[in-house]
């Protein structure tokens, strides 16, 4: 049984994001957390695509300062929204996620987030991608948003389970959670193969 197995195991999140934390706790998981810096905007100009959010993955796991050993599992993730062949990143203020809303306005992107299990002597490396359409948002229903709710820490702006998820999303294809920031239906499956 998945959950009895993996009660011999110290789940570690590497994340501050609260939308992770969330998710994990609602798949019926213990874990700690462990808040780590990690600079996010740093990775190769050649990567694209589900290649930045599992190079960054990776990189936060490789950031833990702790002892880890063959019965501590460490879960790092990372997600990014990838538009018109690049990144469009958390904003820096309320213009920066005015014009990533515009540009998302009836338009289709992806979202790709990495994912990077790792304990002592094995890791395993997977990602998710989920294509989100968004309606055409007026100007007005952008700037409620951002008035309203806090996008600033999120990729692309948004946060698909708050008000501009509600009525912006026309179809996703793909994992809803995954746009969220944790694709847990996969993260499940590959949990019980790193137990194995």
């Amino acid at each position: 049984m998945f959950f009895k197995d993996l009660k011999k195991y110290k789940i570690i999140l590497t994340s501050q994001s609260p939308r992770r934390q969330y998710l994990l706790k609602e798949l019926g998981i213990e874990f700690d957390i462990y808040n780590l810096y990690c600079e996010e905007e740093s990775y190769p100009d050649y990567l694209k695509r589900e290649k930045i959010p599992l190079f960054l993955a990776e990189k936060k796991a490789g950031k833990f300062q702790g002892e880890i050993d063959d019965n501590t599992i460490l879960i790092a993730a990372d997600t990014i929204v990838w538009f018109d062949d690049k990144v469009l990143k958390k904003p820096k203020n309320e213009k920066d996620a005015f014009d990533t809303l515009r540009k998302l306005s009836g338009n289709i992107h992806q979202v790709y987030t990495g994912v990077c299990l790792k304990s002592k002597s094995k890791k395993i490396l997977f990602y998710s991608k989920t294509e989100v359409q968004f309606t055409k948002l007026s100007d007005r229903e952008i700037g409620y948003y951002i008035d309203k709710y806090e996008p600033f820490d999120k990729a692309g702006a948004y946060g698909i389970q708050e008000w501009i998820g509600y009525i912006g999303v026309e179809k996703i294809d793909g994992s809803f959670f995954n746009v969220m920031g944790l694709p847990v239906q996969k993260l499940y499956s590959k949990l019980n193969e790193f137990i194995k």
